[in-house]
């Protein structure tokens, strides 16, 4: 029994060694390997071949998954912003457009000198009287009062002819109402011209200048501005210009067809003009027939000739 113990021993001796002895040899700087390790470092690389495969596949499939998510998440968070960007844009835009008109507005304002500038906003339009008046949002609690004066930025735009206490109806130059009338001032170069618009053109959607001196010189181009008589209308104001001069009353006078410096299309902000003087009240002033002033020999606001 104690024999075959000793030669296990030994057998365990020699195993040891020659383990040893294999592993120093395949651990030395070598050109070739041997027959049993190419065998075996073949039969692993094929072995991780197969195993690597489908794994890098399926890894570089839910690497591209989740490249796609943050593509998407990314996509989203890039069109929030645009969005948001557009939208302030837009505000932007229309806080620009709000100054100007409000600058443009306040440089009106101080040319009214003897006219309290009351400024207001349109609230409604009657499609049936789309080019004959405008609600706007200031009344009688507000201090207007009929007759009085409404321009633009651009210009003249017409007078107020029904006034509740929040609201007011404003009556525009392009009106069918034979009495409305406006005293006018022609700038030419070489002399002031008088007249009266009277109506409008349908067909040009022009204003019509009557009763002009047939002996004064006028042309096309030329300003058309309020004069201030009758007291309604501040003078200065801005009409319109000259696009045609004509005859009329048998050449005893002169017409002319004015294009309006305002556009009636795109109505927005306004300005009343408040009058702290008493104002005359005319034919043209109540949007009535009847003539309450004395003929003065002076084409104005408040007279019919």
């Amino acid at each position: 029994m104690p024999h075959f113990s000793n030669k296990k021993i030994i057998v365990l001796l020699v195993g040891t060694i020659v383990l040893v002895a294999l592993i120093g040899f395949s651990l030395r700087d070598r050109q070739n390997a041997t027959l049993p390790e190419q065998f075996i470092k073949d039969s692993v690389g094929l072995a991780q071949s197969i195993v690597a495969k489908p794994a890098n596949y399926i890894t570089n499939t839910f690497q591209d998954i989740q490249s796609l998510l943050n593509t998407y998440k990314e996509n989203q968070r890039l069109k929030t912003r645009l969005e948001d960007f557009a939208a302030l844009q837009a505000e932007v835009n229309n806080l620009k457009s709000e100054n100007e008109q409000l600058r443009d507005l306040l440089d009106h304002e101080e040319s009214l000198r003897d006219y309290e500038p009351l400024r207001a906003t349109v609230i409604a339009r009657n499609p049936d009287q789309w080019e004959e008046k405008i609600i706007i949002n200031k009344g009688s609690s507000h201090g207007v009062k009929k007759n009085m004066a409404v321009i633009t930025t651009q210009g003249l735009i017409g007078k107020i002819s029904l006034v509740t206490p929040f609201t007011s109806e404003v009556e525009l130059l392009y009106t069918n109402n034979p009495n409305f009338r406006v005293s006018a001032v022609v700038q030419s170069e070489k002399n002031v011209a008088h007249g009266l618009i009277e109506g409008y053109d349908e067909e040009r959607n022009e204003l019509i200048l009557k009763r002009i001196d047939s002996s004064l010189e006028i042309n096309k181009g030329d300003k058309v501005v309020t004069s201030g008589l009758g007291g309604i209308f501040p003078k200065g104001i801005l009409i319109g210009e000259i696009t045609e001069v004509t005859t009329e009353d048998f050449g005893l006078t002169k017409m002319a067809y004015i294009k309006p410096a305002a556009d009636f299309s795109m109505l927005e902000k306004v300005i009343i003009a408040k009058r702290s003087a008493t104002v005359i009240d005319g034919s043209d002033g109540d949007g009535t027939d009847a003539d309450l002033t004395n003929n003065t020999g002076i084409p104005g606001e408040g007279e019919e000739e």
